[in-house]
């Protein structure tokens, strides 16, 4: 394939995702865009539970996401949608703006469920736009607490 025709692609496939996200903003760029709406929970939702898996948490608290644990100990998570029905695809994760993998088998083992303050899931195609290709299979934002100055 030649480099030309790539370039054409690309530039075909950028500009179909601009007039999307400017179709669905209404010509407004994103910093006058409303923030997503997606379902969250909250740390008071999630401190009952400090020993369960952070995914479990999500389960039965947010609609439309499954969460499964399989014989070896891996978590999965899937998001109302095209990927629940073709299977096997893992949301997008992003902690505090940073789009990270989960560990081992799915696992966020690596976040303490008591530096959460919020975990926002993310489903609907308008709140996806922002996330481009990579939301497809929807998105977890989790927000963590920050040290806050005396006053």
């Amino acid at each position: 394939m030649s480099s030309l025709f790539q370039h054409r692609v690309l530039s075909l496939e950028l500009l179909a995702l601009f007039v999307v996200g400017c179709a669905h903003s209404g010509g407004k760029s994103a910093a006058s865009a409303p923030a997503p709406q997606g379902s969250t929970v909250t740390s008071d939702d999630i401190h009952p539970a400090p020993n369960e898996p952070i995914e479990k948490v999500l389960q039965g608290r947010i609609s439309g996401v499954t969460v499964s644990q399989s014989t070896d100990g891996g978590i999965s998570v899937q998001i109302r949608g095209q990927s629940a029905i073709l299977g096997g695809a893992q949301p997008l994760y992003v902690l505090d703006g940073v789009a990270i993998q989960p560990g081992p088998g799915g696992s966020l083992s690596g976040i303490s469920p008591y530096d959460i303050e919020s975990i926002k899931v993310l489903k609907d195609p308008a709140d996806l736009t922002m996330y481009g290709s990579r939301g497809a299979n929807g998105v977890i934002v989790i927000k963590t607490k920050r040290a806050r100055r005396p006053q």
